[in-house]
């Protein structure tokens, strides 16, 4: 996965062009984990199609910079309770 001519060029969800690559497979060349610095979907590149490219993305899905913007904010995860 480490060909520059696979790594992904936007995000499947928005269409950002601004993706980090999160994980990389310890087996050579088996996939990645990349996340999009805007909508902050994350995917691994061994998944389908309609997964990974935004030519394939399920229109129902994608985003556009207004949803993200309007999107309600998701609330933190409380910290775990001691003692039970």
């Amino acid at each position: 996965m480490s060909d520059k001519s696979t790594e992904p060029t936007e995000c499947p969800r928005c269409g950002f062009r601004s993706l980090e690559l999160l994980y990389v497979s310890p087996v050579a060349d088996a996939w990645e984990v990349y996340q999009c610095q805007q909508c902050l979907y994350c995917w691994r590149t061994s998944e389908p199609a309609r997964r990974t490219q935004r030519s394939a993305y399920p229109e129902s899905f994608k985003m556009t910079l207004e949803d993200i913007r309007s999107a309600p904010e998701v609330p933190t995860i409380p910290p775990l309770r001691t003692g039970a």
